[in-house]
């Protein structure tokens, strides 16, 4: 299962910084998975070894993105990108940001989205303190799960 916890994720995280590997961090709703969303996480794992994703619980995304979401649960959500061969793990995180996450984990390579300036992703300061890397890949324009939600509301 590629879903961890914390405390594992602590422990492969260090395990794979002792071999070398290169650890890729992003993170998200993951609400309706679209053509954005795959090309997104395929080009992100392509900047490293191992890709972990942090994945927003329910509590996390409805605080997030409205009373109405997340459509799917976190545990489907999580189900859903287990599939993905790009995935190498999976970790839900409560708060509103993944900042104590990230900072647990210390990647080498923290992605998000063309849509998030710089100084404004969460974490950046970690991963940079620690000789890291920050990445922004570029957005697909009209690929967004709120997008899609639209459509189905509006027919």
């Amino acid at each position: 299962m590629k879903r961890k916890t914390w405390n594992e994720i602590d422990q492969i995280a260090k395990e794979l910084k002792t071999i070398g590997k290169k650890i890729v961090f992003t993170n998200g709703c993951f609400d309706i998975i679209h053509a954005g969303h795959v090309q997104y996480l395929a080009e992100a794992k392509a900047l490293g070894d191992v890709l972990i994703i942090g994945l927003n619980s329910d509590d996390s995304t409805k605080r997030l993105k409205g009373k109405n979401r997340p459509i799917n649960s976190e545990t489907d959500r999580a189900i859903v990108l287990s599939a993905f061969s790009v995935i190498d793990y999976i970790v839900l995180f409560q708060q509103d940001t993944p900042y104590d996450l990230i900072n647990l984990i210390k990647p080498n390579i923290l992605v998000k989205g063309g849509d998030w300036p710089e100084d404004k992703i969460v974490g950046a300061d970690i991963v940079k303190a620690d000789n890291g890397k920050v990445k922004t890949l570029q957005f697909k324009a009209g690929n967004s799960t709120s997008d899609i939600i639209e459509k189905i509301k509006n027919g």
